[in-house]
């Protein structure tokens, strides 16, 4: 199966459980000012609608709140998942009962606006490096709970995920390596060490995290698949370059800024990972307004 189809079925499958979560956490069956005030059988129809420019994520899953909370609602989606928007343009519709397209409201626009300003910044990191091999991914820094979320939201920008979980391959971190070298062991011992410990034995994919030239030279000669350069300069990166020459992937990380990325891309660079892009998006601005009733 594709990484992509795998993806896919990762994301779609976790989409009922935290849907139902976040309504159970906003108790939308003990809305005190809804249920005082909207009588039931009051329908109308409400538009979502952008109130800022920005790449789309997480319609679908907007869609599902409604339903959840009510299965007879219509939802029309008229813009869908990777599309950019601008101010005004109306993102999907709701009609039925307003009593339940007021409970789902909330929740929806809270999957909507994050997913989309995720799927926003990533694409603003994808065009800056466009022209060269460099490709942006994301990380493990994620809100508990919604990664799959946040990850899909990465995708549909333009960008690319590191890994899942701490299953998908072995990543040797700077923690690694210190409580190794208590032990008296270097990075060509984790890396051997590594390989022989893992079920996939010679075929397990063996990324490790450097800070310096030394180290990065060091995990290269020890045949490491991937080294992570982290917060490391220009000047030290094209070092590192030039010692690779193609051997293995080179990630950089640490400090990427819109500022900073495009330069960092031109050394060469394989893959770019930012925690920015699901730690530190700016919610894209949305809002649910009543139309008609």
């Amino acid at each position: 199966m594709r990484q992509h189809e795998q993806h896919l079925i990762c994301f779609w499958e976790h989409v009922e459980s935290i849907v139902d979560k976040s309504l159970i956490e906003d108790r939308i069956s003990h809305d005190v000012t809804t249920d005082a005030l909207i009588p039931d059988h009051l329908e109308g129809k409400a538009a979502i609608v952008a109130k800022a420019e920005g790449v789309l994520a997480g319609v679908e899953i907007a869609k599902a709140v409604f339903m959840h909370v009510d299965p007879t609602l219509l939802v029309e989606v008229h813009i869908t998942d990777g599309h950019r928007v601008k101010k005004g343009d109306v993102v999907a519709t709701v009609s039925g009962e307003i009593v339940s397209v007021l409970k789902a409201e909330r929740p929806a626009l809270n999957f909507l606006c994050h997913l989309s300003g995720i799927a926003t910044d990533t694409s603003k990191y994808v065009e800056a490096v466009e022209g060269t091999k460099a490709r942006i991914t994301d990380t493990r820094k994620t809100t508990p709970g919604l990664r799959p979320f946040e990850k899909y939201a990465v995708r549909i920008g333009g960008g690319q995920s590191h890994r899942e979980h701490l299953g998908d391959w072995i990543l040797i971190k700077d923690n690694h390596l210190a409580a190794l070298r208590c032990l008296g062991f270097g990075i060509r011992d984790a890396i051997e060490k590594a390989r022989n410990g893992s079920p996939a034995g010679e075929t397990t994919k063996v990324e490790v995290e450097v800070n310096s030239f030394d180290q990065a030279v060091e995990a290269l000669e020890a045949g490491a698949d991937i080294v992570m350069l982290d917060n490391m300069s220009i000047s030290e990166m094209k070092r590192v370059m030039k010692h690779n020459r193609g051997h293995a992937l080179i990630e950089a990380s640490g400090g990427m800024n819109l500022d900073n990325v495009r330069a960092v891309a031109e050394v060469g660079v394989d893959l770019i990972s930012i925690g920015a892009l699901t730690h530190s998006s700016r919610a894209l601005d949305l809002s649910l307004k009543l139309v008609t009733c």
